[in-house]
Formats: C-alpha cells, sequence, structure tokens
C-alpha cells in the first residue's frame, strides 16, 4: 500500500479541484433555480465543496494509525461551539472520551 505522503500533491490538487468545481455547479444550480445570493454567497452555501478536503484529512487520520471506528463524519456532529451553545463539524475524532480534533471545512 503506498504511503499517502507519496501522493500527496496529487491529492492535495484533487482536493482543491473538487472545492472549486463543487462551487461552480453550486453556482450554477443557484442561477437555474432563480434565486441569488449576495456576491460569491451563492457559490457556497450548498455545502460539500470542501469535502475533498475532509476526505483527505480522514485518510491521513487513518494512516497516521487511528482506528476509523473513532473518526465520525457526514452525521450530525455537534459539540458545544466558543461563541455559541452548539457547533456543527464537519469531521470529528474522539476515543476514550477524548476529543482529538474537530474540523469545520
Amino acid at each position: 500500500m503506498p504511503k499517502i505522503i507519496d501522493n500527496l500533491e496529487k491529492r492535495v490538487s484533487n482536493a482543491v479541484a473538487h472545492y472549486w468545481l463543487t462551487r461552480k455547479a453550486q453556482r450554477e444550480k443557484q442561477k437555474r433555480r432563480g434565486v441569488s445570493d449576495a456576491g460569491l454567497r451563492g457559490a457556497v452555501t450548498g455545502g460539500a465543496q470542501m469535502d475533498g478536503f475532509i476526505d483527505l484529512f480522514t485518510r491521513m487520520i487513518v494512516y497516521a494509525g487511528m482506528n476509523d471506528r473513532y473518526i465520525f463524519r457526514k452525521r450530525l456532529l455537534e459539540l458545544p461551539g466558543f461563541f455559541r451553545p452548539t457547533k456543527e463539524w464537519d469531521l470529528i475524532v474522539v476515543k476514550e472520551d477524548h476529543l482529538i480534533a474537530a474540523i469545520e471545512a
């Protein structure tokens, strides 16, 4: 199995491409619906543009030795936030009741 860092540049490139393709698709979808958000907001309100990076981060965490049973994503992931009572996260790593990482993309 190749090391994740062997292909890191390509993996990051794929995540960046996913970001821009998703933004473009969201902007076009909003135009087709006849909806218009201010500025570039319409390109990001649909979510999912950062999924390529979340996939990459997940692979890196698993490669570093974390069992994937401790990695939570693509679910309702709410934890207390600093500026608000609850915050939805895109990726959470919890092991033995300790929060290891929480990422908002």
